[in-house]
């Protein structure tokens, strides 16, 4: 016997649904998936089609057959995943790791924990951090954009953060001279090298998602404002300080930043609740993406960002709540 749990009044009554927000999800994700099909052609394609089609059917074969439980796959959500976990593989990455990605992302990720509503990580990103960690000369051979030869065989090339990174760790600022203008990273555009992953050729088109996003109000701008004005304020000072820093402007339109901050961070299930603490949650994102960008090991910082905050995102919920209804404020 199923148990009935209501919450404490007042209850609110909207025409928000599980399905009506992933498929808006889908919808926004539209202009950066166009821009990729258009740069990568089919490598894109077939990454993207393998991802979506994986992660369903893995969410349908473990609900079914492990779980012991109806499948759900019509609330759009594994197929977000999929398409989220697409945009942030390279557009040459072998059929078998893609799956592998799923697999983990949606068996690990996700089903573990009991499904939708239930895993406290962006199960997209438990997958890409898994991959990067296990196949990181796959996960890190970036095509040039106009030279695929073919699916797998694509001339590569070093990326704007690839270039930030060098220029810190030598202490050479002129190797910053290399980097796109920030109007070409705005639009889609690096003629010296590789974009990075299937989401992160294309700023605009990624605001353009963002823009929607917020229209529908499917999101608010607590968390992707945070995120984005912390990165440039941060990576800022720190290139007012010394020239080998980027500017903030090609910090900010480089990498998986845009992606993470608009459709990753704000993750119903694992970012915060109230507004304060979504706001909380967005700066320390902002914070962790400059250091572990300009100082560890990685170039990209954004993904283990978002799964560090996502730990402390029960801890946010507990300490910043809001007001309890009908609370009498205390006597000073």
């Amino acid at each position: 016997m199923e148990k009935l749990i209501v919450s404490l009044s007042p209850h609110a009554h909207g025409t928000e649904t599980v399905e009506k927000n992933m498929y808006g999800v889908l919808i926004a994700l539209v202009p950066a998936v166009l821009v990729s099909l258009f740069y990568f052609g089919l490598g894109s394609a077939v990454v993207l089609l393998t991802s979506v089609a994986s992660c369903v059917f893995f969410e349908w074969a473990i609900s079914k057959y492990l779980l012991k439980v109806e499948p759900t796959l019509t609330d759009g959500s594994a197929m977000v995943t999929g398409l989220l976990l697409g945009m942030n593989l390279p557009s040459n990455l072998s059929l078998w790791i893609i799956i592998i990605g799923a697999l983990v992302a949606i068996g690990i990720g996700k089903m573990t924990f009991g499904g939708l509503g239930h895993n406290p990580f962006n199960p997209a990103l438990v997958g890409r951090c898994f991959l990067l960690v296990s196949f990181p000369a796959q996960m890190t051979s970036w095509p040039v954009p106009g030279q695929l030869t073919s699916y797998l065989d694509a001339t590569t090339g070093a990326t704007p953060l690839s270039l930030m990174k060098v220029a810190i760790k030598t202490g050479d600022a002129t190797v910053l001279d290399k980097l796109p203008s920030a109007l070409q990273l705005l639009l889609g555009s690096n003629p010296n090298g590789g974009m990075g992953s299937l989401g992160e050729v294309c700023a605009l088109a990624l605001l353009l998602g963002l823009a929607y996003l917020l229209w529908k109000k499917i999101i608010t701008w607590h968390i992707p404002v945070s995120i984005i004005l912390t990165v440039f304020v941060f990576s800022g000072l720190l290139h007012l300080a010394n020239p080998v820093y980027a500017n903030p402007f090609d910090v900010i339109f480089s990498g998986g930043l845009m992606l993470g901050a608009i459709f990753m961070a704000t993750d119903y299930v694992t970012s915060p609740m109230t507004h304060r603490g979504q706001l909380i949650y967005g700066i320390a994102i902002g914070f962790l993406t400059v250091v572990i960008r300009d100082w560890g090991s990685y170039p990209e910082g954004m993904s283990f960002a978002i799964l560090i905050m996502n730990a402390f995102t029960p801890l946010i919920n507990n300490y910043v709540k809001p007001k309890r209804y009908g609370e009498k404020p205390a006597k000073k």
